[in-house]
C-alpha cells in the first residue's frame, strides 16, 4: 500500500482553502448493533457500540439537522494545525462543529441553521480572518 497524497504545510493548506456543502441535511445517531451501511454515510464503532452514524438525507431525523461541509483541500494525515484552526474559527463564530478526518478531505458537520455562517468563517481563514 502506498502513502496517502496530500498536503502537510499548514500555511499552503489554509491559503488554498474552500469549502463545499453537500446536497441535502444529515442526522447522527446511535445503536448497538451494527448499521446498515448502504444507509449510512459513515459509520464508527466505539467501545460502547455503534456511536457514530451519519445518515444520509434520506434517512435523517427530522429534530437533528446538521450541514455537511467538505474541505475540498487535499491534506495529509500527517498535517498539523488544520482541524485545529478549522474547529477554532467555528469556535470563535459560536458554531458547534463534529469533525471526520477522511483519506482526502476534512469533514465538518455543522447545524444546518449555521451552514451559511459557517462556511463564511471556514472561508475567512484563506486571509487569516
Amino acid at each position: 500500500m502506498s502513502g496517502l497524497p496530500g498536503e502537510r504545510d499548514l500555511a499552503k493548506l489554509l491559503a488554498g482553502l474552500n469549502v463545499y456543502r453537500h446536497p441535502g441535511d444529515y442526522s447522527f445517531a446511535t445503536q448497538e448493533t451494527p448499521p446498515d451501511l448502504h444507509a449510512a454515510m459513515m459509520a464508527f464503532r466505539e467501545r460502547e457500540g455503534w456511536t457514530c452514524i451519519i445518515l444520509s438525507p434520506d434517512e435523517a431525523e427530522e429534530e437533528a439537522r446538521w450541514a455537511w461541509l467538505e474541505i475540498t483541500a487535499t491534506s495529509s494525515l500527517h498535517a498539523v494545525g488544520l482541524t485545529a484552526a478549522l474547529s477554532n474559527a467555528l469556535t470563535e463564530a459560536c458554531i458547534p462543529c463534529n469533525v471526520v478526518a477522511a483519506a482526502h478531505h476534512d469533514h465538518i458537520f455543522v447545524p444546518a441553521a449555521e451552514a451559511e455562517r459557517a462556511m463564511a468563517a471556514i472561508k475567512a481563514l484563506r486571509t487569516g480572518g
